[in-house]
């Protein structure tokens, strides 16, 4: 930051205020809290790619895009008369706070894994719910999605025995999609797909890997190794829509071996 005078959290709020005043900017004054909903989530992901690049200041960048737009949807709450940013925050500490009796009060605690557990007795008793497939957002990744709904159904029971159960289902998945791949309806093979696909998140499950997570790393990995591709086409003056499949998969087995930046 160096010798600039740092602003604080009630300046980034004056901020929002005057953005949204009637001097302030057009387009801030004309969005809606629905308008924000693709920022916010794009501002997560911005945040996760900069973790996976180990991009502190890149980080610290993207966290305050993210609180920018807490901010942003808290001051349109405020004008409608539901809540502000105040609200926001003491309703977290407070949340915190109570779901925190270790450390803010007298409950005593063996390590993690009863800290969690008196996590999910706190919060039941705050919000009861008349299923446990409730309060897992429908909107998250449908592969982050399927990991929490079956994480939960495990804990009472509803569960493989062990990893190698959840394989055979696998092969009998993997089998039915089988059978209706050379079928016209599109439906079937959808689902039997969707089998396939709940089943390996049940699979990482056992083996204690977030599949979103996997996929992702995959898909950057995937991506590099595409654009060495590329850039080794260029520079033969080609792209690849003018190479042989046999030259990209030279080019890609060659990727493989490129010294990391």
């Amino acid at each position: 930051m160096g010798d600039k005078e740092k602003t604080g959290f009630g300046d980034l709020v004056a901020i929002m205020a005057r953005l949204r005043g009637a001097d302030g900017c057009p387009w801030d004054r004309r969005q809606t809290k629905e308008d924000l909903r693709p920022f916010l989530i794009e501002e997560v992901y911005e945040i996760l790619e900069a973790l996976d690049r180990g991009d502190d200041e890149g980080l610290c960048e993207e966290l305050g895009d993210l609180l920018f737009h807490i901010v942003f949807m808290a001051r349109i709450a405020e004008e409608e008369g539901a809540f502000d940013i105040d609200d926001v925050t003491q309703g977290v500490a407070e949340k915190m706070i109570r779901r925190h009796p270790h450390v803010f009060g007298g409950t005593e605690v063996a390590g993690p894994g009863e800290v969690e557990a008196n996590w999910a007795k706190i919060k039941a008793a705050e919000k009861p719910r008349e299923s446990l497939m409730e309060g897992i957002p429908i909107y998250l990744p449908a592969l982050m999605r399927a990991y929490r709904l079956t994480q939960r159904a495990s804990k009472v029971g509803f569960d493989w025995e062990n990893k190698d159960q959840v394989w055979e289902k696998l092969q009998e998945e993997l089998q039915e999609f089988q059978e209706v791949l050379g079928k016209e309806e599109k439906g079937e093979r959808r689902e039997e797909l969707g089998d396939i696909l709940f089943t390996l998140v049940n699979l990482a499950r056992f083996i204690e890997v977030d599949p979103e997570d996997a996929l992702r790393r995959v898909t950057n990995k995937f991506t590099k190794r595409f654009r060495y591709i590329e850039k080794r086409l260029r520079k033969e003056g080609k792209d690849p829509s003018g190479a042989s499949l046999a030259e990209m998969d030279a080019l890609w087995e060659e990727s493989k071996g490129e010294r990391r930046g």
